[in-house]
């Protein structure tokens, strides 16, 4: 599928990889309560292995959302984030509606994220708290970037 963009005035969603500013993506993600502390290339290899959805004022990349995909039967969102002045204007919102509108995301049997804090904003788009909790397990190492690297 040929990448896609979105536009709103200054602002735009952009899906070509080619276009992501990775030394913004990295500095947020660095600081995130998700992510804190993550190397330069393990969000490289992320982004390289995932469908993105950059979100730009003109040429400055100002939010994120990645999708880990098959492009068939699963997804799952992660590392969304809107910068901090950008923040209470509707950029998430649009964002979300561009992601869940990708051609590639449609007809999925599971599409899943994990947050702290933005349960409204997804629950405006279908996502629910588990159905079923006790048929879900998860590996989770939340201090991992924090670790010494052997």
């Amino acid at each position: 599928m040929p990448f896609l963009s979105y536009q709103k005035g200054d602002f735009a969603v952009y899906t070509d990889p080619a276009k992501l500013d990775v030394v913004a993506i990295h500095g947020y993600l660095s600081r995130a309560y998700w992510s804190e502390g993550i190397p330069r290339d393990i969000v490289e290899k992320a982004i390289a292995n995932s469908l993105c959805f950059g979100l730009f004022h003109g040429e400055n990349q100002i939010g994120l959302a990645r999708v880990v995909t098959d492009r068939a039967t699963y997804a799952y969102l992660c590392d969304v984030y809107v910068l901090e002045e950008f923040r209470g204007k509707g950029f998430g919102v649009w964002l979300m509606e561009c992601v869940m509108s990708h051609p590639d995301l449609q007809g999925l049997r599971r599409f899943s994220l994990a947050t702290r804090d933005a349960h409204g904003l997804y629950e405006k788009f279908g996502f629910a708290e588990l159905k079923k909790p006790e048929s879900q397990m998860e590996i989770v190492h939340h201090d991992i970037y924090l670790r010494p690297q052997s």
